[in-house]
């Protein structure tokens, strides 16, 4: 096997189970394991596809790839987030974010460049996210809007 580490975990004769193992260390460091696990435990006949390619693909394919640092990874999904309204995903990726080593003022720029491009309306609901994961991380109630 030839390796180029451009290429993150998928390396010319990389096995399907090498990328998906790359893929869930990746995953569990981003959105911890217990994210993790509740998505396996999930998991049915039905769903177990996805789950396999999310974790191979994502996870594996893209996230391990050295091109983009982690920060700047959780700063483009954050954005695909609002441009598309996936608000739980938004959440999970705004705790990955934290994770990943944004700060909540990084966090607010992202959301602040998200209205010029993505809408305000946009903004609105991705600031009032936001501001919902950050209240349960600090373990505060969610301030009421005035």
């Amino acid at each position: 096997m030839s390796a180029n580490p451009s290429q993150g975990a998928v390396q010319r004769g990389a096995t399907s189970q090498e990328i998906y193992d790359a893929g869930m260390v990746v995953r569990r460091e981003v959105l911890g394991d217990a994210h993790v696990d509740r998505a396996n435990a999930k998991k049915d006949p039905f769903t177990e596809d996805f789950q396999d390619m999310i974790t191979r693909i994502a996870w594996g394919g893209i996230w391990t790839r050295p091109g983009l640092t982690r920060q700047m990874r959780s700063a483009v999904t954050i954005t695909a987030m609002v441009a598309h309204g996936h608000w739980e995903e938004l959440a999970m990726h705004i705790r990955a974010a934290i994770t990943n080593g944004l700060s909540r003022d990084e966090i607010k720029e992202i959301l602040l460049q998200t209205a010029i491009y993505c809408g305000v309306p946009s903004a609105n609901t991705a600031f009032k996210t936001a501001q919902a994961v950050f209240a349960e991380l600090d373990n505060t109630p969610i301030p009421s809007p005035n």
